[in-house]
């Protein structure tokens, strides 16, 4: 049976030779962008260009797709600058700098007689015998295998370290001793922690055990035994392979295996979907008592829509790289005992921010019990080795800095109090010791015959220190109370980063956003908003949507990476969101995918949530709709535009404002001159939600004759649904229509939100546990006011 199982893998090689595109000896590539294709031209093999840096990586790609995505490469740790070369010999692949050194090489044991870029996305040297390659990118894997790959006993997968840096990462999959397992690294050494997946193929009888991991032709994904004994993963299904999608298996720089799928013949720009992947739950998978968890220390896990983890900060601490959110979280105030000596009462000098249903289960180092949640508070405040305290309703667990093993948590009762400093301490700030040490150094200057010298420094450090000061007031008032935690841009840089505000992304009403790349070995693409000069208005703004986005960290929001507040100059500077805005992708044809905006709404639903209840102070983003939506890499919503943003203090819930906000999302109160809350907010949402759902913009003018009962979104769908005419809303699509249990709640909960009386509108926190199944939706109302005779008021 054994003989059987082998002999597939000994004859494939032959095969694969009618579909290859022949390389000679003496063939090479440069940086300036050719290639070598396989003969579909689905792969290609050359230098990948980094961004828009000077940077390269030796790779293979696949050409075809707009993605191109990488499936291989080879100098991942060190990308090499313009000017490079890879060249084919009799010997060797050898991979040098422009100055000639060797950086990388394939080292056959035989000649090399030619190489090829075969149709399966493996490059292969061949020698004498053309019956075998004598090296060959299958046998010498990165982060992903493709159909018809195979991992031998001792192979392995090494992730990235993020999305776009691609040196080697935190995460291994190595398949050795008869088991696929799934590693942890101690990055950036390469010592393994224990595994937090395995497949359980060892067994003792090596006939038993796995040998083999197979990426068969049908996309299918498993274990032979040396038997010949398939061994399927349990939580992976078998695939209804029919020829019509690209399939490829990769270990993520979160750390979880997946395989994803991509229809070949795709008419827009679609994204990778992830077939099935292991772990299941990356975030409670990794359960080690050294080593960070998932996450970076100091940070914690959740799961999004999509099952893939993602990373983040607790209150009162921000990432330490903000490229890298799986490298960890430091707090934003100093930490520790001995930072103050007794200076003050810990009442006054710190505070407990409530996080629930976050934990960190291996950093116990106290329990109390039994106590109450004000005890817990006040143990911590008082403890100066406490971080934060976990409090299940009667024991109170203390946790010390470094957390570690981090995640989310929906169910079960605990409340997390973070210990967060109310003032922080000057930079530098030390306390060398008591007043009565004073005199005595005092005394010390006095009889030295540096003491002069001394004061002459004084006098000098305050000299500057009043030019330094002058220069910032100058350039924005108060600047440094709310940019301590982002990066300072001049306005030179910007304008070199931007070609000289050359690509124009988008106008809004404060200022037009355009694309930039920063001028790092990274090249990463920013986008850069800048505002319009209208002095002290556009100051407050300015102010406003810096301390606004620059205290909030969450997945589903757009992150703020620097500033620039020179002279005139007001630039903000954002993570570049490469798939642009939800108007562009909801209202072009053709219609986007039902389960891809499903994923959507709920980002945007999270993110919102995040905005009203969970970030240091609550903010009311105001102006709510398909264009401040912005869509990342994974297609997954980053709320944007903070311009608007309403904070308010800790105590308060509602503000007074001019009216916000754009035609068609703006909710009723706006116009009655009363105290707006977040369920502004909530009207907004109901009325996205409701475009996300049909496709349609919420106000429709150009209407042919008969048709004019369509212009008003909400007026139509409410309609549409009274009327048990709900597929009308998503125009037939299939598969929005094979999940018509949630399309009817979506449009349950749409309504709910666009309630004329504030009042009756859900949280945004109800509105999510709505959507996800988490909470009935109650009996619908009408939206809409009804006259004395119960006729619906159109407004």
């Amino acid at each position: 049976m054994a003989s059987f199982a082998i002999l597939p893998f000994l004859i494939l090689p032959l095969q694969l030779d009618l579909s290859m595109a022949i390389v000679t000896p003496s063939s090479s590539l440069t940086t300036n962008g050719n290639t070598w294709l396989s003969p579909s031209g689905d792969f290609a093999f050359g230098f990948r260009q980094l961004g828009n840096s000077n940077l390269f990586l030796l790779a293979i790609w696949f050409d075809i797709i707009p993605a191109r995505t990488i499936v291989w490469h080879s100098n991942g740790n060190n990308p090499l600058p313009r000017g490079s070369k890879v060249e084919l010999t009799s010997s060797n692949l050898v991979l040098t700098n422009p100055k000639g050194l060797i950086i990388w090489q394939a080292n056959p044991a035989t000649p090399v007689i030619s190489a090829a870029m075969l149709d399966t996305g493996n490059f292969v040297l061949k020698g004498n015998d053309s019956s075998t390659y004598i090296w060959e990118t299958f046998k010498n894997p990165t982060d992903t295998i493709l159909p018809t790959q195979t991992l031998d006993l001792g192979s392995k997968l090494f992730s990235r370290l993020t999305e776009t840096n691609y040196s080697k990462g935190r995460f291994e999959l190595n398949f050795s001793n008869g088991s696929l397992e799934l590693n942890p690294i101690a990055w950036p050494s390469e010592f393994q922690y224990d595994h937090y997946y395995s497949s359980n193929t060892y067994n003792a009888d090596p006939y038993e055990s796995g040998y083999r991991l197979v990426f068969n032709e049908s996309a299918n994904v498993y274990i032979v035994k040396l038997n010949g004994e398939i061994a399927q993963f349990p939580d992976w299904n078998r695939i209804n392979y029919t020829g019509d999608n690209y399939y490829r298996a990769t270990l993520g720089f979160d750390g979880v295996f997946t395989q994803y799928s991509l229809p070949k013949n795709s008419t827009t720009n679609q994204g990778w979907w992830p077939v099935q992947s292991i772990p299941l739950d990356m975030c409670t998978a990794i359960f080690n008592d050294i080593g960070s968890g998932p996450c970076g220390f100091n940070s914690y896990c959740s799961i999004q829509e999509n099952r893939k983890p993602t990373c983040d900060c607790p209150p009162g601490y921000v990432f330490l790289d903000p490229n890298n959110r799986l490298g960890g979280c430091k707090p934003t105030f100093p930490q520790g005992c001995g930072l103050d000596d007794g200076r003050g009462d810990p009442e006054e000098l710190y505070e407990i921010r409530q996080f629930d249903n976050v934990n960190w289960p291996l950093n116990d180092y106290e329990r109390l019990s039994p106590y109450n949640q004000t005890q817990c508070e006040k143990s911590c405040l008082y403890d100066c080795s406490c971080a934060v305290a976990i409090f299940d309703g009667r024991q109170c667990w203390k946790k010390r800095l470094p957390l570690s093993n981090g995640r989310y948590m929906r169910t079960g009762f605990s409340k997390t109090l973070f210990k967060v400093r109310k003032e922080v301490p000057p930079s530098g700030y030390c306390n060398v010791g008591s007043d009565k040490e004073k005199p005595v150094l005092l005394g010390a200057l006095l009889g030295s015959s540096a003491f002069l010298n001394v004061i002459l420094l004084v006098v000098t450090f305050l000299i500057l220190f009043r030019r330094r000061e002058r220069k910032v007031k100058k350039a924005g008032p108060d600047s440094s109370i709310y940019f301590s935690t982002l990066r300072s841009f001049t306005y030179k840089e910007l304008e070199e980063a931007t070609d000289g505000f050359m690509e124009e992304l988008g106008r809004g009403s404060f200022g037009i956003v355009y694309k930039g790349f920063m001028r790092s070995s990274s090249g990463n693409a920013i986008a850069v908003k800048k505002l319009d000069k209208l002095a002290q208005e556009r100051e407050r703004e300015f102010r406003t949507e810096v301390s606004a986005i620059g205290e909030t960290h969450h997945k589903n929001l757009v992150r703020l990476l620097g500033y620039c507040d020179e002279g005139s100059h007001r630039l903000l500077i954002y993570e570049f969101m490469s798939n642009g805005t939800l108007a562009n992708f909801l209202f072009t044809l053709p219609r986007p995918d039902w389960h891809q905006r499903v994923k959507i709404a709920l980002g945007v639903a999270r993110g919102l949530l995040y905005l009203h209840g969970e970030c240091e102070f609550p903010i009311i983003h105001c102006d709510i709709k398909p264009q401040n939506i912005l869509l990342d890499d994974s297609f997954s919503a980053r709320i944007s535009d903070f311009g608007l943003a309403k904070l308010l203090l800790s105590n308060q819930t509602r503000t007074r404002t001019m009216i916000r906000g754009t035609r068609g999302y703006v909710a009723p109160e706006w116009f009655k001159n009363v105290p707006v809350t977040a369920k502004v907010d909530v009207y907004s949402f109901g009325v996205l939600l409701l475009e996300i759902i049909c496709c349609r913009r919420s106000v429709v003018m150009d209407l042919e004759e008969g048709e004019e009962e369509r212009a008003i979104l909400t007026d139509w769908a409410y309609d549409c649904y009274i009327g048990g005419r709900i597929y009308h809303l998503v125009d037939n699509d299939k598969v929005a229509m094979d999940d018509k249990e949630r399309l009817k709640k979506w449009v349950e909960v749409s309504m709910w939100c666009i309630q004329e009386e504030p009042s009756k509108r859900p949280t945004m926190k109800m509105v999510l546990e709505m959507l996800e199944g988490f909470l009935d939706v109650p009996p619908l109302q009408s939206p809409f006011p009804l006259s004395s005779s119960g006729e619906l008021i159109r407004i």
